[in-house]
């Protein structure tokens, strides 16, 4: 091995010469998708460092609470382009860091800071020489193989920054998200987009299941966005809609002008609220897409529907304006998923999602205006997968699936309802009028022993309402409901 003698603060000591012999040696990983995880920060950085090197000349260490040293460690390693990892003081995990030392059979250690000096000289193994980092007179390394076909995915954590290191010492992209959801966030989308393919590490359990993440990432790489930014809807956004059926006035707000004059009318009650909201407000169509109907029409089904060649003017307008749509179901006595199969040809923009109304789902025997319709959690789960495996296998941004109601009773079994669903966002919208305390009542009503994971939506009426909500009064509500329509 040939040597060098730099200068270092302490005197002179010696430095590994730039040879190909010396430079570490880094793994790209098998899987199209890697999820690496740890359950804490200095587990993360072992299987980070093992995912990543197969040898390394030199290693980095630093104390685990060392927060003061991390940024340095941090630092070195990748001026070096070593592994970092993190001293342990739990017996377990210490171990797991010997192991891998042993593994990446570094000649050099260097601890940044008290703690990782006095554990590396206690377990630096016979030969292993201990250069405390002293801010200068870093070892001269050969640059190993950069992993630039890879693409890692970190938290902005403390727990994650030994792992990060690492991998930005493999020469790897590396893209530090506030959310381990990718959809979530307009520069992690630009930086994946047209690299569907690409090999992906994420660091940390939060990004798991793999599958997922492999599904997520394929919709960043489209980079297509919802209205308003990103590919997630919620949190951070709230829209504004307009209520109704394109021509009839008579069914809300929405249908009493045309389509030119309804962006612009969205847009200005939109921004009603844009004007006293700290978030993103984007306006919203809820177009009524099968209509309620006292005459059982040809099918039978107590229900018309429009025609996509009537909707595709009001949905492509709206795309065109960052106006979001929702497809909104008045079934009769047909279900939901056939309905909805209907429309799959607007359902597949990004801008287009749906909405189940149960008032309008009528028994065999019911009418409409004499009974109140209702649904089971059943036949909303299978219209939730229908329209999931859509959005999953056109790589689309998540969508809205929305449930209308005002009575407890005209969804059963709602608990067992799945929310889970990544492709999808649930809310449950509140529609009662009146008064305000009749409509707190139902809110409250609505609200109780809702599932878990749901978004929350309110209407205002403008003719039932006594008075209609102020926006202001509207975003007051608790919780702050995340889509409010205007009927």
């Amino acid at each position: 091995m040939l040597l060098a003698c730099v200068l270092l603060s302490g005197g002179c000591t010696a430095a590994f010469n730039a040879d190909a012999r010396q430079a570490s040696r880094t793994v790209m990983p098998t899987e199209l998708t890697t999820i690496v995880a740890g359950a804490t920060g200095a587990e993360l950085a072992v299987q980070a460092s093992r995912s990543l090197f197969s040898h390394a000349p030199a290693v980095v260490l630093v104390g685990e609470q060392d927060e003061s040293s991390l940024a340095d460690a941090g630092s070195v390693a990748v001026e070096l382009g070593v592994p970092m990892l993190l001293t342990a003081a739990a017996d377990g995990t210490a171990a797991a860091v010997r192991e891998e030392l042993g593994r990446l059979a570094p000649e050099t250690l260097i601890p940044v800071g008290d703690a990782a000096t006095g554990w590396a000289k206690d377990h630096a193994i016979k030969g292993q020489e201990v250069k405390p980092y002293q801010g200068s007179g870093l070892p001269r390394l050969a640059a190993a193989a950069p992993l630039d076909k890879l693409i890692v995915l970190t938290l902005d954590r403390a727990d994650a920054a030994a792992a990060t290191a690492t991998a930005k010492a493999s020469r790897a992209q590396v893209l530090v998200l506030k959310d381990p959801d990718p959809r979530s966030d307009d520069e992690v989308i630009k930086a994946l987009t047209g690299r569907p393919a690409t090999h992906v590490m994420a660091l940390g359990s939060a990004f798991g299941p793999a599958e997922r993440l492999r599904n997520r990432i394929a919709t960043a790489a489209t980079g297509t966005l919802l209205p308003g930014g990103r590919q997630v809807v919620f949190p951070n956004r709230r829209m504004i809609a307009l209520y109704g059926h394109p021509g009839d006035s008579g069914l809300g707000s929405l249908g009493e002008q045309g389509v030119d004059a309804a962006v612009a009318r969205a847009r200005k009650v939109a921004g009603q609220y844009a004007a006293i909201d700290k978030g993103l407000v984007v306006p919203a169509f809820e177009i009524i897409t099968t209509v309620a109907s006292s005459d059982p029409g040809p099918d039978g089904d107590f229900s018309n529907e429009s025609t996509v060649d009537h909707l595709r003017p009001w949905v492509d307008a709206a795309g065109k304006a960052g106006i979001y749509v929702l497809l909104d179901l008045q079934p009769g006595r047909t279900d939901f998923l056939t309905q909805a199969k209907r429309y799959e040809e607007l359902l597949v923009q990004p801008h287009v999602g749906l909405a189940l109304d149960p008032e309008w789902r009528l028994a065999a025997g019911q009418r409409h205006m004499v009974q109140i319709g209702s649904v089971g959690a059943n036949e909303i789960n299978k219209t939730a997968a229908w329209l999931a495996e859509l959005t999953r296998s056109r790589h689309l941004p998540q969508k809205i699936l929305m449930l209308h109601q005002f009575r407890t009773d005209m969804i059963s079994g709602r608990t067992g309802i799945d929310t889970s669903v990544d492709e999808l966002a649930v809310v449950i919208h509140a529609d009662g009028f009146g008064s305000a305390s009749e409509k707190m009542a139902t809110w409250d009503n609505v609200r109780a022993e809702a599932p878990n994971q749901v978004w929350w939506g309110w209407k205002n009426f403008y003719d039932e309402d006594k008075p209609t909500f102020s926006p202001k009064q509207t975003i007051a509500i608790e919780p702050s409901p995340v889509f409010v329509s205007y009927q």
